[in-house]
């Protein structure tokens, strides 16, 4: 069982930032592979980024150069650094734990980029 706890999303101007954390109830070493997916209002849950137990990171092509994911194991937490954001960025992102097998979900943060 993993517990995850997303925290950091709010409005921002186009062009600004925001930083998202995810805190998990296990070690991160613990824990195979850790991700952040959005939702827009209307659409599906899409993929945005993933880190990899052994450190190596992907990116949907969609942030990729404007999102870093990154991940504290002392303090069993991932963020999800965002500059350069976009209104295409507004959606609640959720970060995913995959663990022997299983998905994991937090409940979610909004994260709105509007003037």
């Amino acid at each position: 069982q993993v517990r995850l706890v997303e925290s950091g999303g709010g409005l921002v101007q186009p062009g600004g930032s925001l930083r998202l954390s995810c805190k998990t109830s296990r070690s991160i070493f613990s824990i195979g592979t850790l991700g952040w997916y959005r939702q827009a209002p209307g659409k599906t849950r899409e993929w945005v980024a993933t880190i990899y137990s052994d450190g190596n990171t992907n990116y949907a092509g969609s942030v990729e150069g404007r999102f870093t994911i990154s991940r504290d194991n002392a303090k069993n937490t991932v963020y999800l650094q965002m500059n350069s954001l976009k209104p295409e960025d507004t959606a609640v992102y959720y970060c995913n734990a995959k663990s022997f097998g299983l998905d994991y979900w937090g409940q979610g943060t909004q994260v709105t980029v509007s003037s």
